[in-house]
């Protein structure tokens, strides 16, 4: 019997056999992210033209660190490069205590609440049941992208506690979004931590100025059932990361350890991935189908979810996206 998008990835959050393997694809949408109306269509479309399974909203990847003061540059990103700080309000160490909690109803915050809201009422006029996940960030993550890179040279020249006062208010901001983005509706919040990398920081660095003010924003996040950490890049902290209290796990599958068996073993989770997104932007298929079909014998397509780690890279290819859904459905056929 054929499931609903929702059924289908609520069976996967609990462990059980969906009809099918859900998966899902998500992008940035330069220039369009940062007027509400035109992602909220931007975001529905896109949805519609591959048939996911979830909707990971895909929020401008800057706008935590916008009402904090920061100015962007984003010219690079339509030509598949990355938005850049060109001002930001940290220069010294005691710049950090001069930052207040940021009201959600104004400015960038506001901007993507309100898509979020906009979109959910447009699947819902549509009769769309599907779920849909609000992307928020680590405080040390946000912290990180509004100091310019700052953070980690504040904390180890002996300014860290400077740093903890910019990390309880930016923490304080972010629980706030969190809770008013499940409130308005979402199924959950997609947490992205980019910091929990041992290329970036030492596992105790993040044990003091990244775990604590992540759990605070996920339990602000508690009454969500898809909650998602998205643990970003290389060489990930998994097992500081595998306890986090959400239902979803999603990292760089084939980019970093853990292995995808491995990482269901090891955290007991939903996992979210499989697929190397680079292979999507290569247009490497048979990588892509190999991927896929490698998933499906280690999960048994239980626990699963598949997508990309991360962000697909503008611009996008609509031919190797379709592709994603049909190398799905191929080896689904077989097995």
């Amino acid at each position: 019997m054929s499931m609903t998008k929702r059924e289908r990835i609520e069976a996967a959050v609990k462990g059980e056999k969906p009809d099918r393997v859900p998966y899902s694809l998500w992008s940035h949408m330069p220039g369009i992210d940062l007027d509400p109306i035109a992602i909220t269509e931007k975001t529905y479309d896109f949805y519609k033209t591959y048939d996911i399974d979830f909707i990971k909203t895909m929020n401008n990847g800057m706008y935590a660190i916008e009402d904090f003061g920061c100015a962007i540059d984003y010219s690079d990103i339509a030509k598949g490069g990355v938005a850049k700080v060109v001002k930001t309000p940290i220069s010294k160490p005691e710049d950090w205590g001069k930052l207040k909690v940021c009201p959600i109803d104004q400015g960038s915050l506001a901007r993507e609440l309100s898509y979020l809201k906009m979109l959910l009422k447009k699947l819902k006029d549509e009769g769309e049941d599907v779920p849909v996940i609000f992307t928020v960030f680590s405080p040390i993550t946000t912290a990180d992208k509004l100091s310019g890179k700052k953070a980690l040279e504040h904390i180890r020249s002996g300014h860290g506690n400077q740093v903890k006062k910019a990390l309880e208010v930016i923490t304080e901001t972010t629980e706030n979004v969190a809770r008013e983005a499940i409130r308005l509706g979402a199924d959950g919040v997609f947490f992205a931590s980019q910091m929990s990398s041992y290329n970036v920081m030492t596992e105790q660095e993040y044990l003091e100025y990244g775990k604590p003010y992540d759990v605070r924003v996920l339990n602000a996040a508690k009454d969500g059932w898809m909650n998602t950490i998205h643990c970003h890049g290389e060489n990930i902290m998994f097992n500081v990361l595998r306890d986090y209290p959400v239902q979803v796990f999603n990292w760089h599958a084939w980019e970093s350890l853990p292995e995808v068996d491995e990482a269901l073993a090891l955290s007991g989770k939903c996992l979210m991935g499989g697929i190397d997104r680079t292979d999507i932007t290569r247009c490497n298929r048979n990588e892509v189908r190999h991927q896929i079909y490698e998933c499906y014998k280690m999960t048994d397509g239980k626990h699963l979810i598949l997508t990309p780690g991360c962000v697909i890279r503008w611009p996008l290819n609509d031919e190797m996206l379709a592709y994603v859904k049909n190398a799905k459905d191929l080896v689904e056929s077989f097995l």
